[in-house]
């Protein structure tokens, strides 16, 4: 999950705008051409138009389709199919046209595929069965109505719950060509990693190992490159370098294809059907602060494709789609930053007129359910959590961030934690890898973590002073009480949960959110189609992955463990099966 994040080189001749927004306001951004920079302002108001309802408005983040002459464009295209984005979504979909026989396009902003989330999470699969364990799919589909308020679709949910089995299949005999095996985990322990013994936690996560028999070309490839490489054998390939401008729309309303900004001027593909599968908008600061104002008053970490800048989302908007009403973000509690660091846009990058986040990389042991406090040295929440419900809270805390404190225990309390999802890679290196506590060391060296021989040189080394060093002191005093109980008469704290803190040496760390992508987007039906603001659906135009909303809403229910990006290859596929006629 630790994945360094370079803002330059995704893009080519481009400056994308990334981080989340200023705790204190919002900057100023032109929307309508990624190679624009975000030009700060200082003490904006926002209107209600930037924040109004977004079905039938148009929200300042929005803007309007830009006018595009054709005399402006210098090639024009024809295809079947085109699909608009190179990610995980992506390269299912163009995988799937080429088994399918379809004639197909698949068009990049970059100029290499998007980064793969190796796993994902798939339902009932095989592996699964052959455990003994199984996933009650109607329990499942409620669990999540609940988690998202009611806010999302349950028929949509049913695609992903219904046929993430065979996407699973179709996917593992690829991987296995490559020399790849499959790695489930359905290791759940007897609690639920920190967040709670009564949540529901489905079986459901798979990824791939290279088998010692892999070829040393594949070894090091991940899933999208594995897609390029089958694609380039059968004669296809990705076409890079294509920024989408627009959608193309007939006077019914119907999309019939797309316009793109390229390094030779504007290019249009005229296409029977397109998909989007862009990403969301977590480096489009504007539509972070008009769409989800709480994520920069706790963001502390940028760990999102640069690339995600929402223009999927806005030209299904200028042509006509439903945005989901609401907004949600994959956010982890693992921004670790140095003390003194807060939430929100550093000052310098304002200054500079690209807003970022001042830090790129995530903390594993940042969502291991270690005792945690604001920077007025008090706990205020239960650490047994979700993992955007720290950050989130912490966004009514002082400065937006908070301190994680552990001692030199940090090995026996993370095995006995047993994170589940990708939280249990603090316990697979740590212990099952036998890192011990040298695993904190490049942590440590660049500043993020402090470690300390005395809880008052801790306390010192985290910036705290006079009433706030008293209470850091008085709050690890009482929770080592609640320990001794093994009783969280404070919070309600699971007792497995609970550690001690008196071993030498002491750690501690500044903690925020870390933002992977939004997951809130178009509004699509069960076969993935984009719906207009009546509901209707919008012939020719369809969405998969985090541009394509309707299941997501709030947040992230973190034990669907991958769920986010299970359900973006079950929709590419699942689309593109439909535009073949190959399911009804």
């Amino acid at each position: 999950m630790n994945q360094d994040i370079s803002r330059r080189n995704f893009l080519s001749g481009a400056v994308v705008a990334t981080g989340a927004a200023l705790v204190s306001g919002v900057v100023g951004c032109a929307p309508a051409n990624s190679s624009e920079k975000v030009t700060p302002e200082s003490d904006v108001t926002q209107s209600a138009e930037s924040t109004a309802a977004l079905i039938g408005s148009a929200p300042a983040w929005l803007g309007a389709a830009p006018e595009i002459p054709d005399s402006d464009i210098v090639e024009t295209r024809e295809t079947e199919l085109l699909i608009v984005g190179a990610g995980n979504a992506g390269m299912v979909a163009a995988a799937t046209a080429q088994d399918l026989g379809l004639d197909f396009i698949i068009a990049e902003k970059s100029g290499a595929v998007g980064p793969t989330r190796n796993w994902y999470g798939a339902v009932n699969v095989t592996e699964c069965i052959e455990a003994g364990q199984s996933v009650d799919t109607i329990k499942l589909n409620n669990v999540l109505r609940q988690a998202f308020c009611g806010k999302n679709d349950m028929r949509v949910v049913k695609t992903w719950l219904n046929e993430s089995a065979e996407v699973h299949d179709w996917i593992k005999a690829i991987m296995d060509e490559h020399g790849y095996d499959v790695n489930f985990d359905g290791d759940q322990g007897e609690g639920r990693g920190g967040v709670g013994l009564d949540m529901y936690v489905p079986p459901i996560q798979v990824n791939y190992v290279a088998r010692d028999d892999c070829p040393e070309e594949y070894a090091k490839m991940a899933r999208n490159q594995i897609l390029e490489d089958v694609l380039m054998k059968a004669g296809n390939s990705v076409t890079y370098n294509f920024d989408l401008a627009k959608l193309i729309t007939d006077d019914a309303g119907a999309v019939t294809g797309a316009i793109f900004e390229t390094p030779d001027g504007y290019v249009q593909v005229n296409a029977q059907n397109v998909m989007l599968a862009t990403g969301g908008y977590a480096a489009n600061p504007q539509m972070i602060e008009g769409i989800n104002p709480i994520l920069p008053r706790c963001l502390t970490a940028a760990v999102f494709n640069p690339t995600n800048t929402g223009m999927g989302i806005k030209a299904g908007m200028w042509a006509g789609a439903m945005k989901d009403p609401g907004a949600a973000a994959f956010v982890f509690d693992r921004g670790a930053v140095t003390p003194g660091t807060k939430a929100g846009y550093t000052k310098e990058s304002i200054e500079a007129g690209e807003p970022m986040l001042p830090g790129n990389r995530q903390f594993n042991p940042g969502t291991q359910p270690f005792l945690k406090m604001n920077l007025h040295g008090e706990r205020f929440t239960n650490e047994s959590a979700n993992y955007d419900w720290l950050p989130y809270a912490a966004a009514s805390q002082p400065g937006g961030v908070y301190l994680e404190v552990w001692d030199a225990n940090f090995p026996e309390d993370v095995k006995r934690f047993h994170g589940l999802g990708c939280s249990s890679q603090t316990n697979l290196f740590v212990n099952v890898m036998g890192q011990g506590m040298s695993y904190l060391d490049s942590w440590i060296e660049n500043g993020a973590v402090i470690k300390a021989d005395t809880l008052e040189e801790l306390a010192d080394k985290l910036m705290l002073e006079g009433e706030y060093k008293e209470n850091f002191l008085a709050t690890i005093e009482r929770y080592n009480e609640l320990y001794d109980k093994q009783v969280d008469e404070d919070f309600g704290k699971e007792p497995y949960t609970l550690s001690e803190i008196r071993t030498a040496p002491f750690y501690g760390v500044t903690l925020g959110g870390a933002l992977l992508d939004t997951s809130d987007g178009l509004r699509i039906n069960a076969n993935g189609q984009v719906l207009n603001v009546d509901g209707d659906v919008i012939p020719g135009l369809y969405a998969a992955g985090n541009c394509a909303g309707s299941i997501f809403a709030d947040g992230y229910y973190n034990l669907t463990h991958g769920m986010a990006c299970g359900r973006a290859v079950t929709f590419a596929r699942h689309e593109v099966r439909y535009i073949a006629g190959d399911i009804a």
